[in-house]
């Protein structure tokens, strides 16, 4: 019922190419993020879905019909918007049932559908009061049911959560996720925050300066990323990048040297050609550990400079002779500003990229 296909997608504004002919297919029931910086088009691409942005060149189809010349009321799509965008003068019943009192449907209908939306959004008790007299996260629900109660066949989610302090947000995920466990609905949802899109959605689009960097499964991205930018974009704290030069390479096993430090053998996923040079280690503060300055199996040397203790974890900034490194080691980590301390590195969860920044 909600699948939506993206063929050769473009938008332009004047001489600026804010969206770069993106294929993309979501299926029906799927939640899929769109995942970026600022500025790299995934609000651009919604509203194209959503019709509220011409498309330069392409086809949306919702589907299999082709609704890129289709007005957005015809789309059987709804929006939720980062500002709530609520009628401070109506009532949350009201706010609700707005979009079908305009369609001026029946009286009953109207009741039903808004009783059966608040029963699933838990706004039962708030029906009778304004919007001034609600917390964030009531109104951004009350936002979301006046999306859900014209029984759309897309949802789509424009940084819904952005304007909620920290625990709002946590518990808006909670809601969304069990929101989506109900409906079995499509969802499109727009998100710089990649915490957001790991926990939500089933398949992630990163998008880099208009175009599809990469699209797969939370995990995937985060195991297997496609590029630097995926790479650094998926995982906070984000990865470190460490200079690497060529020593020995075979086929997909490659030997390569770290300044200031020892040598690394990785398996490599495409191969690595002789000649080859402008190689960078990446690896996750998660997944290097901290010895002592003697412990062989360090491959590099540094000092500490700040440590963030979380609680649970403990983030560890070193100056080392390769560069910053940041660590995510114990939060019962006993260290202090100026420890020098030796960094351990696990071959297994290294990744090399090329000069071009495309795995290796």
């Amino acid at each position: 019922m909600g699948e939506v296909e993206l063929r050769g997608v473009g938008k332009r504004y004047g001489t600026v190419e804010a969206i770069r002919s993106v294929d993309l297919r979501v299926a029906d029931g799927e939640f899929c993020a769109l995942l970026g910086p600022s500025g790299c088009g995934k609000s651009t691409l919604l509203r194209m879905i959503a019709g509220l942005e011409v498309t330069s060149s392409g086809r949306v189809f919702v589907d299999g019909v082709d609704v890129t010349a289709v007005k957005p009321a015809k789309r059987r799509i709804a929006m939720v918007f980062q500002s709530y965008a609520l009628y401070p003068h109506m009532t949350v019943r009201q706010n609700i049932a707005f979009s079908l009192s305009v369609a001026k449907m029946p009286k009953n209908l109207i009741g039903q559908r808004t009783d059966e939306v608040a029963r699933i959004l838990h706004l039962h008790d708030l029906l009778d009061r304004r919007p001034a007299e609600l917390s964030g996260g009531q109104r951004q629900r009350v936002a979301i049911g006046r999306a859900l109660v014209r029984e759309p066949e897309v949802f789509l989610f424009d940084e819904p959560l952005s304007n909620l302090d920290a625990m709002l947000r946590v518990q808006m995920r909670i809601e969304l996720a069990k929101l989506h466990q109900t409906l079995s609905a499509t969802m499109i949802y727009v998100t710089h925050d990649q915490v957001e899109a790991m926990t939500l959605a089933d398949r992630i689009v990163v998008l880099d300066r208009g175009r599809i960097s990469q699209v797969g499964t939370p995990m995937e991205l985060y195991s297997r990323p496609a590029n630097r930018f995926v790479a650094s974009f998926i995982g906070a704290p984000t990865m470190n990048f460490i200079p690497a030069e060529p020593r020995a390479l075979a086929g997909r096993e490659a030997v390569v040297g770290l300044r200031g430090g020892g040598e690394i053998r990785i398996a490599t996923r495409t191969g690595v050609a002789n000649g080859s040079a402008g190689f960078e280690v990446g690896i996750r503060p998660e997944h290097l550990r901290l010895g002592d300055g003697s412990d062989a199996r360090s491959t590099l040397g540094g000092t500490v400079e700040i440590l963030e203790r979380l609680g649970n974890a403990t983030v560890v900034y070193l100056d080392t002779p390769a560069g910053p490194i940041v660590v995510q080691d114990d939060g019962e980590v006993r260290l202090k500003a100026g420890d020098q301390v030796g960094v351990i590195i696990d071959p297994e969860r290294v990744h090399l990229f090329s000069a071009d920044s495309s795995v290796v």
